[in-house]
C-alpha cells in the first residue's frame, strides 16, 4: 500500500468559504496534502474547472458536496453527479444516503456532535437512521486540535458503539476548511490506502475510503497489520478465519504495528516522550505497550512491533490508538480504521 494525506472537508466562496478553489488547492499541497475533497453546502458549482486546477498542483481533487439542512449536516463524497437534498426528511435520510450509492458516492455524517441551533443550525445531527449499515463513514474528528473536543470525543464514541454492533463504519477528519487562516493548532489527517505501483486516481480513493482502508492522526502514520496462518491483512479488511475456530493447526493470530515518523516532514511536531500504543476491539483494551521516540532524529523515523500475539476469543473488531502528550495535554494522537471479524 502507499498511502495518501487526505483532507476529507472543505468550502469555497461557492457557499460560505472565503477562497476559491485554486487558493483551496494551493494551501493544501503547501499543508502537505496529496488529496482533498471540495464538498461546499449545497452545491457542486465550485468544482468548475478542477480538473485545470488538480493538474496544476499536483493533487487530487475529490467532488463532494454538504448536504446542510436543519435536521444534520451530510458529506458526500466520489459524486459526479448533483444528488439533491431538499427532500431529505428527518425520519427518511437512509433514501437520500441510497440516492448518493446510486450514483458512486459515499455518504458521511459531519461533526455530528457539535453544538446546534441557534449557534450553528443544523450541524447537530438529528436524522433518524433507520439502517446504520447505508452509512459509509462518520467524521469522528472535526476542526483543529480535534481529539480535545468534547464534541468529537462524543462522535468518536459512537462510532465505536456502531463497531460493537457489528457495523462496518469508516471513521475520518475533517478540518471543516472555510479560508486560509494560518493556525497553530495541529491539525489532522486522514490517511487512505492504494496499491502500491498503480496510477492514483479518485476512484481508487473513494473505494479506499468505502473499504475502510483509512488511518487518521494528528502526526504520524499508524498502521496495523493482523497475520494468520502465513497470510496478512490489512486495514478494512475481514478474518475470513475467524479466531472463534481457530486451533493449533491454524496458527497463531498475530497484530504487526507500524508508526512513520517521515510523514509531512516539517509540518507537524511533537516533543520526545513515551508513547502508549493500544489495541483495542469490541472486548475493550486487548495490548498497551509504551514505545519511545526521541523527537526529529533522522534515524528514528519508522517505529515497528511485529509478532504481538492475540487473544483467541472471538471478537468484532480491532484498531490502533496511538496516544500521548500534545500541547501539554494527553491525548489521543493518532488511531486506526479497524480490522474486521466474522
Amino acid at each position: 500500500m502507499k498511502w495518501l494525506a487526505c483532507e476529507l472537508h472543505t468550502h469555497t466562496l461557492h457557499s460560505d468559504g472565503s477562497q476559491t478553489l485554486e487558493e483551496l488547492a494551493a494551501g493544501a499541497v503547501k499543508l502537505g496534502f496529496d488529496a482533498m475533497a471540495l464538498t461546499d453546502h449545497n452545491t457542486m458549482s465550485g468544482l468548475a474547472g478542477k480538473d485545470v486546477i488538480a493538474s496544476q498542483f499536483g493533487l487530487l481533487i475529490l467532488p463532494g458536496m454538504e448536504w446542510t439542512t436543519f435536521h444534520g449536516h451530510m458529506v458526500t463524497i466520489g459524486l459526479s453527479e448533483y444528488v439533491d437534498w431538499r427532500s431529505a426528511d428527518r425520519s427518511q435520510i437512509d433514501e437520500g444516503i441510497q440516492e448518493v450509492h446510486r450514483l458512486g458516492g459515499l455518504a458521511g455524517l459531519a461533526h455530528p456532535f457539535r453544538i446546534g441551533s441557534p449557534a450553528c443550525t443544523g450541524c447537530f445531527w438529528e436524522y433518524e437512521i433507520q439502517d446504520w449499515s447505508v452509512v459509509d463513514y462518520i467524521e469522528v474528528w472535526s476542526e483543529t486540535f480535534a481529539s480535545i473536543r468534547t464534541n468529537n470525543r462524543r462522535a468518536y464514541a459512537l462510532w465505536t458503539d456502531r463497531l460493537n454492533e457489528g457495523l462496518r463504519i469508516s471513521a475520518t477528519s475533517g478540518r471543516d476548511w472555510h479560508a486560509q487562516k494560518e493556525t497553530g493548532d495541529p491539525l489532522s489527517v486522514t490517511y487512505l490506502g492504494i496499491p502500491e505501483g498503480e496510477l492514483t486516481t479518485e476512484e481508487q480513493l473513494v473505494n479506499a475510503l468505502r473499504e475502510g482502508r483509512a488511518s487518521v492522526t494528528m502526526g504520524p502514520l499508524l498502521l496495523l497489520t493482523v497475520s494468520l496462518d502465513g497470510q496478512s491483512y490489512g486495514l478494512g479488511s475481514m478474518i475470513q478465519s475467524s479466531p472463534q475456530a481457530q486451533t493449533k493447526d491454524q496458527g497463531e493470530l498475530q497484530a504487526d504495528i507500524t508508526i512513520d515518523f517521515s510523514v509531512r516532514p516539517g509540518l507537524w511536531s511533537l516533543p520526545e516522550q513515551k508513547f502508549k500504543l493500544i489495541l483495542c476491539s469490541d472486548r475493550g483494551q486487548e495490548l498497551d505497550a509504551e514505545v519511545v521516540w526521541n523527537g526529529e532524529r533522522s534515524d528514528d523515523k519508522w517505529l515497528r512491533l511485529s509478532g504481538l500475539p492475540l487473544s483467541s476469543e472471538p471478537r468484532k473488531w480491532l484498531r490502533a490508538e496511538l496516544w500521548g502528550t500534545v500541547r501539554k495535554v494527553n491525548t489521543l494522537i493518532a488511531f486506526t480504521n479497524p480490522i474486521y471479524f466474522d
